[in-house]
């Protein structure tokens, strides 16, 4: 733990306590906010999951949408690593597979923001228990 030996390092840990806090608040009704999962598992990270991850929290956070971004482990799509999955609010989540930097804008640009679909998207292709009979 950092020192605090003045009043602006005092206000510098005020602020990262809440910036904290909005997370933990916002991760308490999350059917209504945007959700991005990213894969962490080793697979990911090796590809640059941890860059998408920590992309997806600044700029939700710098472009004023309200969201949560978590880390999940493996989601089985390891040939197509960094994966992210993103539910919108009232929506089925999709997958997007190898995501760079650039296709992380266009998924919060397009995706996120106007609901327009991006390329990168992986094909659902399991059924739930929940739907067989």
């Amino acid at each position: 733990m950092s020192k605090i030996s003045s009043l602006a390092d005092l206000r510098k840990k005020r602020e990262e306590l809440q910036a904290g806090m909005d997370i933990r608040i916002r991760a308490l009704n999350p059917e209504n906010i945007v959700q991005v999962k990213v894969a962490m598992a080793t697979c990911g990270i090796a590809s640059g999951s941890k860059t998408i991850m920590e992309f997806f929290l600044e700029q939700l956070d710098r472009r004023n949408i309200e969201g949560v971004v978590t880390q999940t482990g493996c989601m089985g799509y390891c040939y197509a690593e960094p994966t992210i999955e993103v539910k919108l609010p009232g929506q089925d989540p999709v997958v997007f597979g190898f995501v760079d930097l650039k296709r992380a804008d266009q998924i919060i640009e397009k995706y996120i923001k106007t609901g327009e679909l991006v390329d990168g998207i992986i094909p659902v292709n399991y059924q739930t228990i929940d739907l067989k009979e």
